[in-house]
């Protein structure tokens, strides 16, 4: 099973989380995922840290395939970084 999620993105900004605050925080829990917009797929990173998510778009792609495939390759090396033992 995929870890990705595919949603589609809404108009409204959401709030941001200025990352120089949190250089030596440690994530709890990174996800990547996969969105439609416009014919076009996104891939989106979400950040979990005590104190609130970072989400950042990190590529667009013409495939859905190529986006889950760029998604996935994100989410195990995000899955290295983090210290602990992994879910799943």
């Amino acid at each position: 099973m995929s870890r990705t999620e595919h949603f589609v993105s809404h108009s409204e900004p959401e709030p941001r989380i200025d990352l120089d605050d949190h250089a030596d925080t440690a994530a709890a829990v990174v996800e990547s995922m996969v969105r439609e917009e416009s014919g076009e797929w996104f891939v989106d990173i979400a950040v979990v840290l005590p104190d609130g998510v970072v989400r950042h778009t990190v590529n667009k792609y013409r495939s859905k395939r190529h986006a889950d495939i760029a998604a996935s390759w994100i989410q195990r090396g995000a899955n290295r970084t983090i210290e602990g033992p992994l879910n799943g």
